[in-house]
Formats: structure tokens, C-alpha cells, sequence
């Protein structure tokens, strides 16, 4: 009987460690199969682009895996079984149950609304592709006169705002945050932030936290109240609370608490990848949930499973966070430089290079994604149990 392995969610971490291991494991040995809730691979670090009208690469997940053996099952997991080894899953036919031997958790995250009431009612986000397109037909219906207010002030909110106003030069844009905008960056990168900001006519309040969120308002905590037409909630990202729930060792966010190998703690079974791993970083700190991350962990992941399954020496891949690549709108970036502790340094790229730079590792990680055959070996790993008694020639 094979080996099956399951691949929750195909983004950035689940589809790159789906294709690797494809690629590696003998299909003698081994059956993978990976559950996403969407049939495309989505590029979710450009849902930001999708909201404010561009259009992006269509890539079909039926067509990414082809040739490589994967089973994709188009449907929404709903609940893990760590005791029986098992996902419920959901489509439009009923419900499902899936038997796996190991798994892989790369379901991902959401917006965090932080209990602010509203949020889930009346707020857009952009941290899946439903609610940006949700986002892009309200923009659509406002045309070219209305408020448009970005609440938060981190990487997400930096980039919606400046997509949507320059995508959109007839609306007026607002940003609040409750801390300082781009307070993170070093002193060049926040002089070039600010500088676009008021080229593109964004309003910044500072300090100010939202408590409250209706239909066309937001209101604060000392009582300020901005009119919105639309309000798009970008105050950071949340694990789903299936992870909790399903007796894995979480920390206090939800996040599942991994070994170095990306092994549960509590359950060596499973491997975890992507935002919903929680992992300390080569600088003493968690790794935050980034694309950057989805890459570390994903290769990490994937070099424990085909070392445990397989019994080969696994690979450390080095868990570093090197900086934050911004986009401000189509034609201008930053890339903010951090040292060992996380701290950002004193100098940064800026402007059309930045957003270039940005651009062309975007474009490469979802190129590398979307061709998980590419340079398939002629050579695949045996399961342990195989490797004493059958060659580990591919046969077609």
C-alpha cells in the first residue's frame, strides 16, 4: 500500500512542497494529493493589483499539477482528525473524509479583524481572492468620485493604498493606522514612503485605533469618525482556528508550533509550512508570515518529509528574514534592508529599481510554482521500507 501523503492548501507553501515532492518521491511508493479551496494557484502577493482593476495570470492548479501525479481536490477543509489521521473536506457535493499517513499544513491565513465590531460585515480585505474581487466591484460601482479608507499600517495596507490611488486617480484615499506609517523603515526608506503618499494624495492619520466599523464610517477611539465608501480592513493576519481545534500544539495566534525539521511538536506527522507555522528564525525571532517565510518553510518541509519517509540526510534550509520588499503602485518600491535582530538599516533601494527588483521575484516564484515538472529528475527516493529491495530507477 502507499505511503499518502496530503497537501493542505496550495499556495505559495503548499503548492511549491507539493511539486517538489512530486518531483522526488517514487510514484511506486508514494500517492500525494493536495486539497485547496480555489482551482487556481493564487498570487497573493498581487491581490492587492487584483482589487484595484489589474488583471492577473490565469493559472489553473488542474494544469500546474498536470503530469506530475498530484490528485487536486477542489474543496474547503473543515476539520483535521490528528487521532484518525483524517481531513474533512466539503465541495459543492457534500462532505468528504481523507485518510492521509503524513500531512502537510499549509492552509495559510486570513484578515484579522481583532473582535473590532464590523469588520466581518462591512470591511473588505485583500488577503484572498473572493474578497478582493468583492473589493474590485465596489471600486468598480464608486467609478470615479468616493472615499476609499485603508485601516492598518503594515506591508498590506502600504500596498493597497498606493495600488488603488494611483489605479484610480479619481478617488480619495485615506490610510489609519493606530502607530506610525512605515515607523519600521530606516530613515531613507520612510522619507521615499511619505514622499509617495503625498504624490498620490493619501490622507495618513497616525495613532489613531479603530473601534468600530459600519457601512460608511469608521470610528476611532477618541471619537474621530471617517466617512468611507468603501473600508478596507488591512490591520494584520489571522491562522484559521482549525489548527486549535484539531488538538495541534498552537501558540497563543493559532499558529502551529513546529520543531526545526517544520514538524509538529505534538504531532511528528505533521509538517507545517507557510503562515501558519510557528518557528524561531536564524535571528531569535518567529518568522512572520511573509512569502519569504512560505519559501523558507515550505523547502524546509519538504527536505523533512522525503528525509524521514525516505531515510536520507535532511537539509537545514537557513531560516533568515532579510528585509521588507514594498510596492507603491506599478512604478515605485522600496526594499528595506534588516540586520541579525530585525532591526531595519540605515540605507535602502528606492523607486522604479525597487519596484522592478520586487516584480521579477514575484513573477520567478510564481513561474517556479506553476512548473513543478520542470527539471524533473530521471532518479526518485524509495520509501525506507523499499529501499533494501527496489531499485530507484523512475519507470514510466
Amino acid at each position: 500500500m502507499k505511503h499518502r501523503i496530503v497537501v493542505l492548501g496550495a499556495g505559495y507553501a503548499g503548492a511549491f512542497t507539493a511539486g517538489y515532492l512530486a518531483r522526488t518521491l517514487h510514484s511506486d511508493d508514494f500517492e500525494i494529493a493536495v486539497v485547496n479551496a480555489e482551482p487556481d494557484f493564487v498570487e497573493r502577493l498581487r491581490l492587492h493589483q487584483l482589487a484595484a482593476g489589474h488583471d492577473l495570470p490565469h493559472r489553473p492548479l488542474a494544469e500546474v499539477f498536470a503530469g506530475t501525479g498530484i490528485r487536486l481536490r477542489v474543496a474547503r477543509v473543515t476539520d483535521v482528525d490528528v487521532v484518525r489521521r483524517t481531513v474533512t473536506v466539503a465541495d459543492g457535493e457534500g462532505i468528504d473524509r481523507i485518510g492521509y499517513d503524513t500531512l502537510l499544513y499549509a492552509l495559510g491565513s486570513t484578515a484579522a479583524d481583532h473582535g473590532v465590531p464590523g469588520v466581518a460585515e462591512h470591511a473588505f480585505h485583500v488577503a484572498a481572492r473572493p474578497s478582493a474581487l468583492r473589493l474590485r466591484a465596489r471600486l468598480d460601482e464608486l467609478g470615479e468620485t468616493g472615499k476609499v479608507l485603508i485601516v492598518g499600517g503594515n506591508l498590506t495596507a502600504i500596498e493597497a493604498a498606493t495600488e488603488i490611488a494611483e489605479a484610480r486617480p479619481g478617488l480619495r484615499v485615506g490610510l489609519v493606522t493606530s502607530g506610525e506609517l512605515g515607523g519600521w523603515l530606516g530613515p531613507k526608506a520612510r522619507r521615499h514612503l511619505l514622499r509617495s503618499f503625498e504624490r498620490f494624495g493619501i490622507a495618513v492619520h497616525e495613532h489613531t485605533e479603530i473601534e468600530r466599523v459600519e457601512e460608511t464610517k469608521a470610528a476611532a477611539a477618541d471619537g474621530s469618525v471617517f466617512a468611507a465608501d468603501a473600508i478596507v480592513w488591512t490591520a494584520g493576519f489571522a491562522v484559521h482556528p482549525i489548527a486549535a481545534a484539531s488538538g495541534l500544539a498552537v501558540e497563543a495566534d493559532g499558529r502551529i508550533t513546529v520543531d526545526r525539521q517544520m514538524r509538529s511538536v505534538s504531532h511528528p506527522d505533521v509538517y507545517v509550512a507557510g503562515d501558519s507555522v510557528f518557528v524561531i528564525g536564524e535571528n531569535g525571532r518567529p518568522l512572520p508570515m511573509s512569502c519569504a517565510s512560505a519559501g523558507f518553510t515550505g523547502t524546509q518541509a519538504a527536505a523533512a518529509i522525503v528525509g524521514d519517509l525516505t531515510g536520507r540526510k535532511i537539509k537545514a534550509t537557513a531560516l533568515r528574514y532579510v528585509g521588507n520588499h514594498i510596492s507603491l503602485g506599478r512604478k515605485d518600491g522600496i526594499f528595506q534592508l534588516v540586520d541579525g535582530a530585525g532591526r531595519a538599516k540605515a540605507g535602502a533601494l528606492c523607486g522604479r529599481l525597487a519596484a522592478r527588483v520586487k516584480s521579477a521575484i514575484v513573477a520567478t516564484s510564481a513561474w517556479a510554482i506553476s512548473r513543478p515538472t520542470y527539471g524533473m529528475p530521471t532518479r526518485r527516493h524509495r520509501s525506507a521500507t523499499n529501499r533494501e529491495r527496489s531499485p530507484e530507477v523512475l519507470t514510466a
